[in-house]
Order: C-alpha cells, then sequence, then structure tokens
C-alpha cells in the first residue's frame, strides 16, 4: 500500500509546508495573507497533485495509471497539503496573536467598506449575520478555512489530472 502513497506523501507534505511558508511570508508584506495565501493554494495544489500523480506512474507504477490510481493518490495529496497547511496556519496565529486580531481587524474593515453594497444585494439581516460571524471568527475557523480551500480545488484537480495522466496497460 505504501507503494500507492509514496509520492502523495512527498507532494503533499511539500505543498503544505510551501502553504506555511507562503501564508507566513505574506503576514509580513502585508496585513491580512488570507486572500493571497489562497490564490497560491491554487497554484501549489495543482502542481503538487500533478507531481505526484506523474511521479507515482513514472516511477512506482511502469509508466502506467489508472483513473482510480490517480483519484486515489491525488486525494492523499491534496488531503495532505490541505492537513499540514491548516495545522501550520494554526500554529502561527497561535503564536502570534497579533497577526490574528490583524486578519479580524481587516475582514471588519472591508465589511464595512461594502456595508451598502452588501445590504442593497442581500439585505440588512444578511450584514448582521456576516457582522457577527466575523466577530466571532476564532484561530481554527482562519486554519480551517484554508483547510477547505486546497479540498475543494483538490478534488476538481485531481479529476482532471487524473484523465489527462491517465494510461492503462494494454
Amino acid at each position: 500500500m505504501n507503494k500507492y502513497f509514496a509520492s502523495a506523501y512527498q507532494f503533499g507534505i511539500l505543498g503544505g509546508i510551501l502553504s506555511i511558508a507562503s501564508f507566513g511570508l505574506l503576514a509580513f508584506l502585508q496585513p491580512d495573507p488570507t486572500n493571497l495565501n489562497l490564490v497560491f493554494g491554487y497554484l501549489i495544489t495543482p502542481i503538487s497533485i500533478f507531481l505526484a500523480l506523474k511521479f507515482f506512474k513514472d516511477y512506482t507504477n511502469n509508466g502506467y495509471i489508472s483513473f482510480a490510481e490517480g483519484m486515489s493518490v491525488g486525494f492523499v495529496t491534496y488531503m495532505l497539503i490541505a492537513l499540514v497547511s491548516g495545522l501550520g496556519i494554526w500554529i502561527i496565529l497561535v503564536l502570534f496573536p497579533d497577526l490574528f486580531q490583524v486578519i479580524l481587524d481587516s475582514k471588519l474593515n472591508v465589511l464595512s467598506e461594502n456595508r451598502q453594497t452588501i445590504i442593497d444585494q442581500l439585505g440588512e439581516s444578511s450584514f448582521q449575520n456576516t457582522l457577527e460571524n466575523i466577530r466571532e471568527m476564532a484561530l481554527m475557523d482562519v486554519a480551517l478555512s484554508d483547510s477547505l480551500w486546497k479540498i475543494i480545488p483538490g478534488l476538481f484537480f485531481t479529476i482532471i489530472i487524473s484523465i489527462i495522466l491517465r494510461k492503462n496497460p494494454n
């Protein structure tokens, strides 16, 4: 079983570490690193999945990969990216509570700047509900959000890449 997931472990953990590094670097460059870190996640996740599947196909499975194998290796890869990234971001926020407060203040500022647009489109109750949810946001919410935004696109990219790389023995 380990032979199936060796490349997934390597590239999943590497992708998670790169995501943590991105979050840390972006935290020093701007007040709220969460949005740009999502963009970085949209780049690193498909690259990690592609490399895991390619390495599995070329170096473990003699140049062949079925759709099911691709989905399995891809699943382990993007789940590891999400877990490592989420855990790392949570640790960063625990170690630097001021960063969490800056993220929270930034989200409240964006909400207040767009207050009228939100009220016009969704109503006053929706705005108040969003405001209350942001005020109740916890450290784990930031980490969990980052993880979920690695998993959801990860599934999509895994399907596409598995189809592209699929090659079954004759």
